[in-house]
């Protein structure tokens, strides 16, 4: 049986006095904070077991960010494992302690986002959201750049030279690899649908705009249908894909640059047989595990949520606490592909 780890193996990790170690553990000032941080991580690898009120004691020394975040859709999955994701990201900061202010908008109009990011002056340090691009949501964001308030924006970006940074995906790249893989599912070239939820989401434009370009370059022998916006709503985009197949029997692909994917996997499910039409979508949900692993689905794009929220945060903290080093633009990751290859 191993030996329990003591306070002077937590010493000896750590490199510090054992008088230090018991100076942590109990709270006490005077502990220099990188010397502190170094006992608790020290206590985590060593498996003390009283890390846990070292760690608490630690943060209670470190400066506190107030973090507000405004979502669209508080029902749906994907935005219910972003709010899990941020709530980690939030905890498990080492820098600062976080405060986090998650908010769920009523709706995606313009006006209701920028009543819920105006009321977050004077709540919060730091702002972040998911907003359409759009003169009230610019306006919104000045104001509250005027009264001090820094803004982010994420996954889709608004507000551009007056926002902070963008944080999110590359969506013109998105746009690309989507129909990339579009044309490698097909079985024949033929038409193509593209969804977006709208007009003023500026990461679905761009989606679109690389959608449309990979085909115009590499493929000639595709038609890429008229844009159909579904407001990233099931019922919508079940009823435009049961049209479309009525309307258009080579229709060979479809591609969904937003939400509502749920529709067109109810409406392929229906209709047509397994991988007779090739289809892309956004984001590992219930619905796109399954209907990939039944073959109507061909390619899961996912933003990779937990390495976003840690991004975001860390982003933000920085800029609270050292707002004199310049924010980069955009910070871009990494989509995560599922293929049915690797389920």
């Amino acid at each position: 049986m191993s030996r329990r780890p003591t306070l002077h193996d937590v010493a000896r990790e750590a490199g510090v006095s054992i008088a230090t170690v018991n100076r942590v553990v109990g709270g006490a000032q005077g502990v220099r904070e990188d010397t502190a941080r170094k006992v608790a991580e020290a206590a985590a690898r060593i498996g003390y077991h009283a890390r846990g009120l070292i760690e608490q004691n630690v943060r209670v020394s470190l400066p506190t960010v107030r973090v507000g975040v405004v979502l669209h859709k508080e029902k749906q999955e994907f935005y219910q494992n972003f709010a899990s994701s941020l709530q980690r990201a939030a905890q498990g900061y080492t820098e600062a302690n976080i405060r986090l202010h998650t908010v769920f908008s009523s709706s995606q109009a313009p006006r209701d986002v920028a009543d819920d990011l105006l009321g977050m002056i004077g709540a919060v340090d730091v702002v972040a959201a998911t907003a359409v691009n759009h003169h009230q949501i610019t306006e919104a964001v000045t104001e509250m750049r005027d009264a001090g308030l820094p803004v982010f924006s994420l996954l889709s970006d608004f507000a551009q030279g007056v926002r902070e940074s963008y944080i999110g995906l590359n969506n013109m790249k998105v746009g690309r690899g989507g129909a990339k893989m579009l044309t490698t599912a097909c079985l024949k070239p033929g038409k193509i649908a593209l969804f977006v939820g709208g007009n003023r989401w500026h990461g679905h434009e761009l989606r679109e705009m690389g959608f449309r370009l990979h085909f115009r370059e590499t493929e000639p022998g595709y038609e890429v249908l008229d844009t159909l916006v579904n407001l990233e709503t099931r019922q919508l985009t079940y009823e435009a894909t049961l049209d479309l197949l009525s309307r258009h029997p080579d229709l060979v692909g479809i591609y969904l640059a937003g939400g509502g994917m749920e529709g067109a996997i109810a409406a392929l499910r229906e209709e047509v047989e397994p991988g007779r039409i090739a289809m892309v979508v956004n984001e590992r949900t219930h619905d796109s595990y399954l209907a990939m692993a039944d073959g109507f689905v061909s390619l899961i794009i996912g933003t990779p949520l937990d390495d976003l929220c840690e991004a975001l945060i860390d982003n933000m903290a920085r800029n609270v606490l050292d707002s004199e080093t310049p924010q980069p633009g955009q910070v871009f990751l990494d989509p995560t592909l599922y293929l049915p290859e690797f389920f």
